[in-house]
This record gives structure tokens, C-alpha cells and sequence, in this order.
């Protein structure tokens, strides 16, 4: 709706300007005005943004973008590791077996030949099955890149539940190995000392 000025003449004398509704027509006709105007101003636009100081530096901007999409896209290593490292403690603490056997590799080897991964995910499917809950909390992971692989130290606690394992809950010193297997981080050694 758009209300316009007009003559008020209501008995042949002029009493002033009074406002009325306009017609639609006349609104479509004033807003094609409008686009026109735009329409013949942008030319205009478009020459001030080039001036030799704007046309250098925007294929600058153009070529920082192009450059960095990649870099968005693709998420370091050491946050791989390190996602990967949670989701598998808290996996563990949901008593999601498979969730765990995920993030280890085939051949993993956990303190020496003590527990491989079979033996893992089936100590964490036979506390799921007991309905015993044993809470993980982490501290602070640290990771150093070794050629291809990643090696990260952290420190977990295990607590509550366990009556399965009730001398094994307290804190532990963690240092596990990750290496890349079919573009995802998988932990293939770890080691662990309970500490308290």
C-alpha cells in the first residue's frame, strides 16, 4: 500500500493537498522506475570498484580464498588423533564393544601382548552384559607426530562400577600408537601403568 498526495477539491474550491491510497499501478510503475535507475547506475558501481588499487587486491582476496578452502575442509591429523582418542573413551564408557574396536587396528597390541583387541571389546561387551558401568575420564592428551604415525600420551581414570574389576579402577598412564589405515587414525599399541 502506498499513500500519495493529492488536490482535495471536494465542492470546486481548492481546499489543500490531502493523502489517498494509491493505485497498484502506479506502485508497480514507480518501482520499475526505481529498477531502472539501478539498472543504469550499477555500470557506474562497478567502474569506481576498479580503480587500480581495488583491482590489484581483489585477485589477492580471490587467490586467499581458493587457497584456503582446502585447508577448511581438511581437519589436522593431531585433531584426528585426538577425536579419535574421545570417541573411543567414551565408547568405552557407553559399553559400545564395536565403537571401540573401531578406533584400535587388527593388530593391535595393548601392554605387551597382555590384551589384544578381540580381548578388549570383549571385556567392555562382558561389563555391558553385567550391566556394570565403569566411568573414563581423561586428562589432557599430548601428541607427537612420528614420521607417519602419532604417538599420544594422556592420562584416564576409570571409576564407579567394576565389581568385575575392582582392582583395576584408579588412574593410569597411557602411551598408545596411532598409524592412518584406510584414511582413519587407528591406534595399533598401547601402554598403560596404573599410577594410583
Amino acid at each position: 500500500m502506498l499513500w500519495v498526495p493529492c488536490f482535495v477539491d471536494g465542492d470546486g474550491t481548492d481546499d489543500g493537498i490531502g493523502w489517498v491510497l494509491a493505485p497498484s499501478w502506479i506502485l508497480r510503475r514507480l518501482i520499475g522506475a526505481y529498477a531502472r535507475v539501478q539498472r543504469q547506475a550499477a555500470p557506474q558501481r562497478v567502474a569506481s570498484m576498479m580503480t587500480p588499487g581495488k583491482t590489484v587486491f581483489l585477485p589477492i582476496v580471490l587467490a586467499c580464498l581458493v587457497l584456503g578452502l582446502p585447508a577448511c575442509r581438511r581437519t589436522p591429523d593431531e585433531a584426528q588423533v585426538r577425536a579419535a582418542i574421545a570417541s573411543a573413551a567414551q565408547a568405552a564408557e557407553a559399553g559400545s564393544a564395536g565403537d571401540v574396536g573401531a578406533r584400535l587396528s587388527e593388530d593391535f597390541d595393548g601392554n605387551a601382548g597382555q590384551l589384544d583387541r578381540r580381548g578388549l571389546t570383549g571385556m567392555i561387551r562382558l561389563l555391558a552384559l553385567r550391566g556394570e558401568h565403569v566411568g573414563v575420564s581423561m586428562g589432557p592428551v599430548s601428541i607427537e607426530p612420528r614420521g607417519e604415525r602419532m604417538v599420544a600420551t594422556f592420562t584416564v581414570t576409570l571409576t564407579s562400577g567394576g565389581r568385575l574389576l575392582p582392582d583395576q579402577l584408579g588412574l593410569y598412564q597411557v602411551e598408545s600408537a596411532w598409524r592412518k589405515e584406510d584414511g582413519e587414525w587407528r591406534c595399533y599399541m598401547a601402554s598403560w601403568k596404573h599410577s594410583l
